[in-house]
């Protein structure tokens, strides 16, 4: 197992920012930690990286304790943090010798890693004349010097373009073939797009842990439809298995089921035996968006 928290707390000026956390993850697994801002995902990151120490509770990373056996976590963890802090005013290859030479690891560490994140053609350059992309390139570069199998990311598309965010996506999932990945974000494509299991936090407490797979095979459904007039919520609970109507606008419905089966033939039909005029249906299986905002809403 990469990482192991059990029951862990942190509080500042006594707000809980951590509340008796705990989960585990597996060696290879690409896992996304997902919250609002404010959430706690970056105490948990400083937590898990020895940077901070929490109130209560224990956490290994490879079999080893954040707190008693600091350096050894350190080792074998690589940390991209969400500021990315790096020597603007040194060149690319310069600034990665330096962290290899800090960890006492080669230089030729140093040109496998700037080939494997794609920095071959910017190796030359002054890390101030990198795009946003690039500079998280030679972060991420950074954090992989040490060959660590532990990758913990807090925040790494922040600030990205489109194309940027593309790169840098396809660059986690290759990563990811080799190493466990455990990625802090409070965006929900970023997950969908590279993850194989989200956990979510709200308000320092874990509130979902689930596989992606999971929730894209996942029975329940979402029946958007509008009527020519405006119908009681009651009266659409008596479809087969509903578990919630909503009226979201104007003669707009949206009919959750849980059912296998896809439900806009059994809603027409309902509409049509009702004397109801159907002017639109459409399905939404329901995707990490609707299960973030259903347990995140305040």
């Amino acid at each position: 197992m990469s990482i192991r928290v059990e029951n862990l707390s942190k509080a500042y000026s006594g707000h809980l920012a951590l509340d008796n956390i705990s989960f585990s993850v597996n060696k290879g697994e690409i896992v996304g930690f997902l919250g609002p801002n404010g959430a706690g995902k970056s105490t948990m990151m400083k937590i898990l990286t020895t940077y901070l120490n929490a109130d209560k509770g224990e956490a290994w990373v490879n079999e080893h304790n954040v707190n008693s056996e600091a350096r050894k976590v350190q080792r074998c963890i690589g940390y991209l943090p969400e500021n990315n802090p790096l020597y603007l005013e040194m060149y690319v290859r310069e600034y990665l010798n330096f962290i290899a030479e800090l960890q006492s690891f080669s230089k030729d560490s140093v040109n496998s890693v700037i080939t494997q994140v794609g920095l071959e053609k910017e190796a030359h350059k002054k890390i101030s004349q990198l795009s946003k992309g690039y500079r998280q390139r030679v972060g991420l570069a950074a954090a992989l010097v040490h060959q660590p199998e532990v990758l913990i990311l807090d925040e790494p598309t922040t600030g990205l373009d489109p194309n940027q965010l593309l790169e840098i996506r396809k660059l986690i999932r290759e990563l990811g073939k080799e190493r466990t990945v455990f990625l802090s974000t409070h965006i929900m494509k970023e997950v969908e797009a590279v993850c194989d299991r989200v956990l979510i936090i709200n308000k320092g407490v874990l509130v979902a842990d689930q596989k992606l797979s999971a929730l894209r095979a996942g029975t329940e459904q979402i029946i958007e439809v509008e009527f020519d007039y405006r119908v009681e919520e009651a009266f659409l609970k008596k479809l087969p298995h509903v578990t919630h109507v909503k009226n979201t606008v104007g003669f707009v419905y949206e009919i959750t089921f849980k059912h296998e089966k896809d439900m806009r033939a059994v809603v027409f039909d309902f509409a049509h035996d009702n004397k109801l005029k159907t002017l639109q249906l459409s399905r939404k299986n329901k995707n990490l968006e609707s299960l973030f905002t259903e347990l995140t809403r305040a």
